[in-house]
This record gives structure tokens, C-alpha cells and sequence, in this order.
């Protein structure tokens, strides 16, 4: 009887300590993807509500005839006139540099250059209206975060210091009005410091077309709607050639196919090996067998980009369907084919509609990985910049993709830090694009067994 009792006791302390560590893992795995997704999601946020400059408003007017006319060129006439004594005070002391009336050695010379390229940027060109080639040639900071870095680049600039000779070179900043002191230009960084809001008038705006415009001049301004829209179709695409194909696969290895047949086993070898296959394989597979031997389009495009997902994505619907179809009660095929079913009215009018719910979750993971990779799309289907496809043209043409553009910008766009709320934005559309799809797998998991009890 003391045996008993300490047994009983053993495995209620056993029992309470996994459910402890269930706990645990569960409340490390929430707290980490807090870590991790709530800065994506504050700084993802900043792409569609921020303080937009009056440049921002007068790049909507000019550009795409946004706006209320009359007020936004009554503001440009206001902030017009801070920004001009601005341009004048530096240009005017360049001239008096230039013609030799005040004194200047070669480190001001080659900082006068810089400085002139820096109030450019912060406040667009020294008129109101620039026919500059380049865009971001034409206006100045639209963002009053991004105007707030400018500056500080302005008023401060980067030195290095070699005093210690056993150490690296240390980065200091340095006010660059040192340069310019006993100078008339020494007013000018004061001034630009105290008005710098006058002349750009930030304003909190909701930029909701960051999803629905397109990308103008390397992602400085515009949206991301083409790689949104490139990613629908290779995620749809995929889909469309992964599902029929997953599903019937599963329902024959589940009903159909002798557990013992050596081809079955060697089919889920297969099937193992290829769920195990890394992503980037599967990109040049795609390359060389869709686009070089079969010659589904001449060059990359989004039908070669989503057969080559379906291929990805196909192990995981393969075994979420097996298994979701194991999972229906014996009970309901004997209730069937008790009642004259035969073997297919049975598995597609009783067993696949029972497993349905698993079903849906395996497909709706498996989009939200065909969203998510970037490997496979590099060699078939993604480009860095383009605009958004008709779905005919996704046949024969490659398109922007949100997780191959997301890699591109961070680490091959020439003006990475001016567009860091372009890639968190991405990521942002990307992440809630994912969690969307699995809260949606949760639903209809839950809605479709609700129905099917009853």
C-alpha cells in the first residue's frame, strides 16, 4: 500500500512538473516573439503614420495632384522665406570665399562643398519648383525624423581621433561652426537650428498609400504595392499547384497505399528528404528545370516563382493532410461503408470533409511560408524594382516580392539609411501579412469543427 501511495505521489509530482516547464516554454516563447516583433512593429508602424514635412505635401501636389492646392502653396510661400535666407547666407558667403574677400584655408573650402549638399538635402533645392532628374534632387526631407538627422549631420560633423597610438582612430563629433567661427556664417547653423520647424512644418499624417502606391526613384518615396502585389501572386500561384496536388497525395497514402509496400515507404522517404531540402536548392532547381528545360517562361517570372514554391511548400501540406485524415474516427468509414458507400464516396464525402479543419492548417502554414521565402525567388521569379503585373503578365514576367525586396534594400540600396522605414515597412506588411494567415487558420479550424460537432 506505501508503494502505491508513493507512486501516486511520484507521478503527480512528475505530472506538475512538466506542466510547469509547459508553462515555462510557453511564457519564453510569447516573451521572445514580444522581444523580437514589437520593435519590427513600432518602427514598421512609423512607414504609415509619422510627421510629415511641408515637402512631403508639396511632393503629393506636384507629383500626383494630392492635396488641397491653394493651402499647400500658401505654405510653400511661408516656409519659401526661412529657407531663402538660409540659401542666401550660405550662398553669399561662398561667393565672398570664392572671390577671395574672406580668408579661407582648404578644410573650408571642401566643407562648404559638403554643407551645400547637406542644406539640399535637409531643404530641397533654393527654388520652389526644380526640374532636377532625380527626385529626391527635387525636394527636401519629407519626414521630420529623417529632417532631425539631417541637421544633426549639418551642425555636427564626424572626426576621428589618433591620440592614442596604441588604440584605433575614436569617432568624435565636432561642432561645425568651430570652422566657421569669427566668420558671418557662424550665424547661419543658429538659425537654421531655431527655424528648422518653420521651414518644414511637421505634420502627424496617416499614409495609408504606402500599401497601394508604387516605389518612385529607388524606394526614397512611394509605397510598396507592387512587391504586396507580387507576393498575392506567388503566394496564389503556389497554392493553385501545391493544394490539388498535396491533398490527393495525402489521401492515398493515408487510405490507398499498403503500409507495407516497399514503393509507399520509398514515396515517404522522399517526401521526408524533400521537406528537409534547403530553400535555396529548391531556387536553383527551379532555374535550371522550369525556366532552362521546360522553358515555362524565357526568363525569370512569377509562374516559375510559385512552381517553385509549390514544390516547397509541398511536404508540409502532404503530411498536415495525412495526418489531419488519419485523425478521423474509424468509426465514420465503418458508419459509411455500412451504409453502401463505396471507397472514394467515402474518403471525399465523409473522411476529407472530417479532416478539412487539419487540412486548412496545413495549407494556410504553408502559405505563410510560400510568403515568407526569399531563397527559392531569387533565381526565379523576384527583381528589385518594377511595377505591379496584370496577372497575365505574371505568366511571362518577373515581379518585386516583399521578402526578396526586404533583403535587397537592407543590404544592396546605395541610400540604406534613408530608407529604413521603407524596409520596416516591409517587414511590417510581411509579419502582420503572416500572423493574418495563421489567426486565419485558427478560425476556420475552430468554425469548421464547431459545424462538424454539431
Amino acid at each position: 500500500m506505501g508503494t502505491l501511495i508513493m507512486r501516486l505521489e511520484t507521478r503527480r509530482i512528475l505530472d506538475r512538473s512538466f506542466s510547469g516547464l509547459g508553462f515555462f516554454s510557453i511564457f519564453l516563447l510569447s516573451f521572445s516573439l514580444i522581444i523580437i516583433l514589437t520593435p519590427i512593429f513600432v518602427r514598421g508602424f512609423g512607414a504609415f503614420v509619422f510627421k510629415a514635412t511641408s515637402e512631403f505635401r508639396r511632393l503629393n501636389l506636384i507629383e500626383f495632384s494630392r492635396g488641397d492646392k491653394n493651402e499647400i502653396l500658401n505654405e510653400t510661400d511661408v516656409t519659401f522665406k526661412y529657407k531663402k535666407v538660409a540659401f542666401d547666407m550660405l550662398d553669399d558667403f561662398r561667393r565672398k570665399v570664392n572671390n577671395g574677400e574672406v580668408p579661407a584655408d582648404g578644410d573650408m573650402f571642401r566643407d562648404l562643398k559638403d554643407l551645400k549638399g547637406l542644406l539640399h538635402d535637409l531643404l530641397g533645392p533654393d527654388s520652389k519648383v526644380s526640374d532636377a532628374p532625380m527626385m529626391r534632387d527635387r525636394y527636401g526631407e519629407t519626414r521630420w525624423d529623417k529632417a532631425q538627422v539631417t541637421l544633426q549631420s549639418i551642425l555636427m560633423m564626424e572626426k576621428w581621433d589618433y591620440s592614442d597610438t596604441n588604440a584605433m582612430g575614436k569617432k568624435v563629433l565636432v561642432p561645425r561652426s568651430e570652422i566657421y567661427k569669427g566668420t558671418e556664417l557662424a550665424q547661419f547653423f543658429p538659425y537654421l537650428k531655431k527655424n528648422l520647424e518653420k521651414m518644414l512644418r511637421p505634420r502627424l499624417t496617416f499614409y495609408w498609400r504606402f500599401l497601394t502606391d508604387v516605389s518612385f526613384d529607388a524606394h526614397m518615396f512611394g509605397g510598396i504595392f507592387p512587391e504586396v502585389l507580387g507576393t498575392f501572386y506567388l503566394v496564389l500561384g503556389a497554392m493553385l499547384f501545391a493544394v490539388p496536388i498535396g491533398v490527393i497525395a495525402a489521401i492515398y497514402l493515408a487510405e490507398f497505399a499498403s503500409g507495407t509496400s516497399k514503393i509507399v515507404s520509398l514515396l515517404r522517404v522522399f517526401i521526408s528528404t524533400l521537406a528537409g531540402v534547403p530553400s535555396i536548392v529548391f531556387g536553383l532547381f527551379g532555374l535550371a528545370f522550369f525556366i532552362d528545360t521546360i522553358k515555362v517562361s524565357n526568363s525569370k517570372s512569377v509562374l516559375a516563382g510559385s512552381l517553385t514554391l509549390a514544390l516547397l511548400i509541398l511536404p508540409t501540406i502532404i503530411r498536415a493532410s495525412e495526418e489531419a485524415i488519419r485523425a478521423v474516427p474509424q468509426t465514420y468509414k465503418e458508419a459509411a461503408l455500412s451504409l453502401g458507400a463505396g471507397k472514394f464516396r467515402t474518403v471525399f464525402t465523409v473522411i476529407l470533409p472530417a479532416a478539412l479543419p487539419g487540412v486548412l492548417t496545413g495549407i494556410v502554414i504553408s502559405m505563410g511560408r510560400a510568403a515568407g521565402e526569399t531563397a527559392p525567388i531569387i533565381f526565379t521569379a523576384a527583381v528589385s524594382v518594377g511595377k505591379p503585373l496584370t496577372l497575365f503578365q505574371a505568366f511571362s514576367q518577373p515581379s518585386p516580392a516583399l521578402s526578396w525586396n526586404i533583403y535587397n534594400l537592407v543590404t544592396e540600396h546605395e541610400a540604406v539609411e534613408k530608407i529604413r522605414h521603407v524596409q520596416f515597412g516591409m517587414v511590417f506588411t510581411l509579419v502582420l501579412l503572416v500572423l493574418l494567415l495563421n489567426l486565419t487558420a485558427i478560425f476556420l479550424r475552430a468554425r469548421i469543427s464547431k459545424k462538424l460537432r454539431g
